[in-house]
């Protein structure tokens, strides 16, 4: 037992650890090829904040065991609405942007409802994994098609390109292409090896304590998984970057059920068993509320988050009480 804990914790670690490599290579590459900022960060920061829930997914669906790969994605998207928005505001009140209350949030809701309606079936096919995969691709598109409009703006009105120079937006020296090159393959190996060695320590451990492999995937599988949000989110809250912060708790979600899913839905279909009723209810429940919250004057109050901080832990507490 002690053994495979100490394996859950050092495959939670390196697989951090490498999607912290990988993001930084990947953008060390996209500023070499003078991609804007914005499209970076829409891009390949949220999906490198992502590769640990698409890693582990792939890997327990692979291996066989399909409800922690969903209960990972549901579990960490909670975990992200409720509790990461719900800090995230206690620390500070969350200023949200009009577009983001009209197009962001409501995509993110229509992500959840659509995955709780392709798997009331119990079964997640690879028709219905492409289509998850396709809504994917048009966001992108619309995202970065967006972005691309309002870079081409801000380089007008600047009069300079970010090539130009060695030095990037932040005025910090422009990584080496082989540097990135390089720390994108230690990243990558990074995720693999430890999600590997996590989905291995965190089967025997639900095995040993008979508990079953989707509440591990909602609960110790998806707070692992979830911690590059939890840290960018509250730290973006505390220094006053209100978009930051509800942008990459949103751009996760949209990212985790669309396109993980969605990828490892195609590569390997999944039955569905462990997920309840219950836990795709908080799933779009707490979608809708955050929505809710964010008419109130465009901000998620600090009362706003200890209401979606108590949601977290009551669910919590029913989690731990039906196992």
């Amino acid at each position: 037992m002690l053994l495979n804990i100490l394996m859950i914790v050092g495959g939670i670690a390196l697989v951090l650890w490498g999607a912290d490599r990988l993001t930084d290579g990947a953008v060390g590459i996209a500023e070499r090829l003078c991609i804007p900022q914005i499209i970076i960060g829409l891009t390949v920061v949220a999906m490198g904040t992502s590769m640990p829930e698409f890693c582990v997914s792939l890997v327990s669906a692979v291996k066989g065991t399909p409800d922690l790969a969903v209960g990972n994605v549901v579990g960490s998207n909670v975990f992200n609405t409720l509790l990461i928005v719900g800090v995230a505001s206690l620390v500070a009140p969350i200023t949200i942007l009009r577009t983001t209350v009209r197009k962001d949030i409501p995509f993110a809701v229509m992500a959840s409802a659509w995955l709780v309606i392709i798997c009331g079936d119990g079964t997640l096919s690879r028709f219905d994994a492409a289509t998850m995969f396709f809504l994917f691709l048009a966001f992108m598109y619309i995202s970065v098609k967006g972005a691309m409009g309002e870079g081409a703006k801000k380089q007008a009105t600047d009069g300079t390109m970010s090539g130009e120079s060695e030095e990037n937006e932040e005025g910090r020296k422009r990584v080496p292409l082989w540097k990135s090159v390089g720390l994108i393959v230690l990243g990558l190996a990074c995720l693999v090896g430890g999600s590997n060695i996590f989905v291995e320590g965190a089967t025997e451990v639900a095995a040993a304590l008979g508990v079953s492999d989707a509440v591990i995937g909602l609960t110790v599988v998806a707070m692992g998984t979830s911690m590059p949000e939890l840290a960018t989110t509250v730290v973006s809250a505390r220094k006053g970057n209100s978009g930051i912060a509800i942008g990459n708790v949103l751009g996760s979600n949209v990212f985790n059920i669309l396109m993980v899913l969605g990828l490892t839905g195609i590569i390997c279909p999944m039955t569905i068993q462990g997920i309840t009723q219950v836990d795709f209810t908080v799933l779009v429940g707490s979608m809708i509320l955050l929505w809710l919250f964010s008419f109130t004057k465009l901000t998620i109050q600090r009362w706003e988050g200890a209401v979606l901080t108590i949601i977290f832990m009551v669910y919590l507490v029913w989690l731990i009480v039906n196992v």
